[in-house]
């Protein structure tokens, strides 16, 4: 606590080893940062300069790599500045910002593979209503919808976890709307129950809405030909990848949050950190690679690129 500025500073004591390794994790760090801005920035921009990826479906993955740029703004730029600062603090207005933030970027990536689900069912199961279902003025609702349901839900969260606070140290290297709740004064019953009662309605709701639009889509392709499956796992392969890898490391992260000091310390940081970084660093990547319309864009602006670097 800040006396002379009335300001309540909380410590970030989750770092391992940060005197002897600090500028390792730093330049780290810094390279995944980079890497995520870059490939998310360059698969958004394909798909907005190309008209005819103006689908449905592309809008969706572009709508899912801002998120994930979104949720690294909200975690570098103060991991970063920890590892070269001397300590390791935050405001606790700015912690529950930050918790915000990260909560609100997991919660909106839920449900925006779940619209994607959606997106996919359609074509598949139901191709000749799909330009009915899924007009552009539905992608857009859908959009809003997975943006804004989740920051309203994560938001009244911070509220309620905005008490007074009896004890400082926070055992991670970012802040968690949990891990925050349990330093208060006061009891946590409601916080707790508030956050189990709305990631049961976001994320169960999204993930059991994924696992029956493929259950349908398995049941339609078991019924077509050979060609029919290969163009539907084309195109289903890398939303699959990634829900199901967003899904077990979400997972392990409200593992480690409930059983917060039960497991060892570096497996917990790696285990809260995991969503921040595999994902931002897959996603790109992924629909990138095995999407061929995204792919042949890349390659023809890659082309184009040093076609002028000899050209001058």
């Amino acid at each position: 606590m800040d006396y002379f500025t009335n300001i309540t500073y909380l410590s970030l004591e989750g770092h391992v080893e940060l005197e002897k390794y600090r500028y390792v994790y730093f330049v780290i760090c810094l390279v995944v940062l980079i890497l995520i801005i870059c490939c998310n920035s360059l698969v958004i921009s394909v798909i907005y300069t190309w008209k005819c990826l103006h689908e449905p479906m592309y809008i969706f993955i572009a709508a899912l790599l801002c998120n994930n740029l979104f949720g690294a703004a909200a975690f570098y730029p103060k991991v970063l500045s920890d590892f070269l600062s001397e300590k390791q603090i935050i405001s606790h207005g700015a912690c529950l910002f930050q918790a915000f933030c990260i909560y609100t970027y997991a919660t909106s990536e839920f449900t925006l593979l779940s619209a994607m689900a959606y997106d996919r069912y359609v074509s598949i199961c139901k191709p000749l209503q799909y330009a009915t279902l899924v007009k552009m003025s539905t992608v857009k609702k859908l959009i809003f919808f997975c943006w804004f349901v989740p920051s309203c839900e994560i938001g009244i969260s911070i509220i309620l976890t905005y008490q007074q606070l009896c004890k400082f140290k926070l055992n991670r290297i970012y802040c968690s709307n949990y891990s925050v709740a349990k330093l208060s004064c006061g009891d946590i019953t409601t916080v707790s129950t508030y956050g189990l009662i709305a990631l049961s309605f976001v994320v169960c709701l999204s993930v059991l809405f994924v696992i029956y639009s493929y259950v349908r889509i398995l049941n339609v392709c078991l019924r077509n030909s050979k060609d029919f499956r290969r163009k539907a796992l084309q195109t289903c392969l890398p939303h699959l990848i990634i829900f199901t890898s967003f899904s077990v490391t979400s997972s392990f992260e409200v593992i480690n949050s409930r059983l917060e000091g039960n497991m060892p310390h570096i497996f917990a940081m790696i285990m809260s950190a995991e969503n921040l970084v595999v994902s931002p660093l897959l996603n790109p990547v992924i629909y990138g690679l095995k999407l061929q319309e995204i792919w042949n864009r890349i390659k023809r602006l890659i082309w184009k690129r040093k076609t002028h670097v000899f050209a001058d």
